[in-house]
């Protein structure tokens, strides 16, 4: 049934530099496929709402500032409900699964998928998948209706269930044709919808009816093109918490030194922002940001003279900065995890040592340190702040962008759209491709002025302009002594 794939992006150019960055469509490949009035229509709670169908050439644009001469640049297709939908209510088998690490309103999510095909589209027939990718071909299904998830998302976690690896495409495609879904809602990070992306390709590649819909997870907030994860707030939020044990352990103390380890594998955005709500922290660590230790303008120059000036000091790092200084060989720093990603050395625990051992030779300035890396509040004993702020529930701000990521996730895929990840952008909602998610990482620019801002807030010094300094006057010396 239907053409061969063509997994060339689906671009559509207009005037003026105008530039669609489309996702694909059931039209694309499957010929003359019947189309449905949307139930929307006629429910009382939307038929009030006037202009609530999206308009077909709706779009967003990626870049929002601009010049009189500016093109009008790079756009993706707007989310939102449509006149004519692509399924009749009666024939959706809709799969919903969660893979990779947890992170806070991975429930609200599920909660409101499952809702929003009940009572917008009258949709009855919803597959939860247990387990994670593994999950389709292990045949761990549970049935979700809007009274089993009710209250799911006053919990931490998922109630599916999560794992990291598994994914099988023919298995999974097979599992998904064997059993007659035709809808599938994939949450997880940028792995997971790589693997969101290679189902897809498959399932198009067979000529399925079968939408393939991505919800972008990650706690890091490192997905590129949207403008931020749900859970983000959520783990800033409960950061405070770590941040705060730590100040008062500091405060508490002679010359007291608080460190405390955030989540930030390879981009910083917790630990930025955690230290830039706080006003507590010292000094914010990040990966994207090289620091060193010794020598002018080192950490421990810093660390001293912020205890000579308060009496205590506060020192947040992201889990991801500063490995090239932990790792002493090449094989550790090669190890990976199911996901593929690079098993990190604590770098809490490395950098608390080392701050131990350089005033211990000192011998001018007695410290005492406390590394919140085994935490003990007041709702759970944990051994790690990370898993702290991933487990909890998520707050105010990320239920209601739960909820309208899954809203729009729904409407894209009873409209036919397939292919693509629901996100937000630029304050609006979205149909992203694929392909635009997994080509890269979100990462903390160290040039931008939010870090400016940060460097403003803490009055911390930025190692790497120190850093190169320093080499420059060597460099100048060197050349000295030469002649």
């Amino acid at each position: 049934m239907g053409s061969s794939p063509n997994s060339k992006p689906k671009i559509v150019r207009g005037s003026a530099g105008y530039v669609l960055e489309d996702v694909p469509h059931f039209s694309d490949y499957i010929p003359d496929l019947p189309t449905y009035s949307n139930p929307l229509q006629d429910n009382p709670a939307y038929s009030v709402v006037k202009q609530y169908f999206v308009h077909v050439d709706d779009s967003v644009p990626q870049k929002i500032i601009a010049n009189k001469d500016s093109p009008r640049g790079v756009h993706f297709r707007r989310a939102g409900p449509r006149q004519k939908v692509y399924f009749d209510s009666d024939d959706v088998q809709a799969a919903i699964v969660t893979c990779g690490g947890l992170c806070p309103g991975l429930n609200t999510v599920i909660r409101e998928l499952v809702c929003a095909m009940f009572h917008m589209y009258g949709v009855k027939k919803v597959l939860g998948i247990n387990g994670g990718y593994k999950g389709f071909y292990a045949h761990n299904t549970i049935t979700l209706t809007p009274k089993t998830v009710n209250d799911i998302h006053k919990r931490g976690g998922t109630v599916l269930g999560s794992s990291r690896g598994g994914h099988d495409t023919n298995k999974i495609v097979d599992s998904i044709q064997d059993r007659g879904i035709n809808q599938v809602y994939i949450i997880g990070g940028d792995g997971t919808q790589r693997g969101a992306s290679r189902i897809f390709e498959e399932i198009r590649k067979r000529g399925l009816k079968v939408a393939v819909v991505g919800i972008p997870k990650t706690i890091d907030n490192d997905i590129q093109v949207i403008d931020k994860s749900f859970g983000f707030d959520t783990a800033v939020e409960e950061a405070q918490r770590a941040i705060n044990a730590a100040h008062v352990e500091a405060e508490s103390g002679e010359n007291g030194i608080g460190v405390v380890k955030l989540m930030g594998r390879y981009s910083g955005f917790i630990a930025m922002y955690a230290t830039l709500a706080s006003r507590d922290v010292d000094c914010c660590l990040i990966p994207e940001s090289p620091f060193y230790l010794e020598g002018p303008g080192g950490l421990f120059e810093f660390t001293e003279k912020r205890l000579k000036e308060n009496g205590h000091m506060v020192i947040v790092i992201a889990e991801g900065a500063g490995q090239e200084l932990v790792s002493e060989s090449i094989h550790s720093m090669q190890k990976q995890d199911a996901s593929g990603n690079k098993l990190l050395q604590d770098v809490g625990l490395w950098i608390s040592q080392k701050i131990k051992e350089h005033f211990a030779k000192l011998k001018t300035m007695t410290i005492n340190l406390k590394y919140i890396g085994c935490i003990a509040l007041s709702f759970s004993y944990l051994t790690d702040p990370t898993y702290m702020i991933r487990a909890v529930p998520s707050n105010a701000s990320d239920n209601v962008y739960c909820t309208l990521l899954a809203q729009s996730a729904v409407h894209g895929a009873m409209a036919g759209y397939t292919g693509f990840t629901s996100g937000l952008v630029n304050g609006r909602h979205t149909y992203i491709p694929f392909h635009r998610i997994t080509e890269g990482q979100n990462k903390v620019i160290i040039t931008d002025r939010m870090w400016a801002r940060l460097l403003s807030s803490t009055n911390q010094p930025s190692f790497t302009i120190a850093k190169s300094v320093l080499e420059e006057k060597k460099e100048e010396e060197e050349e000295a002594t030469g002649n």
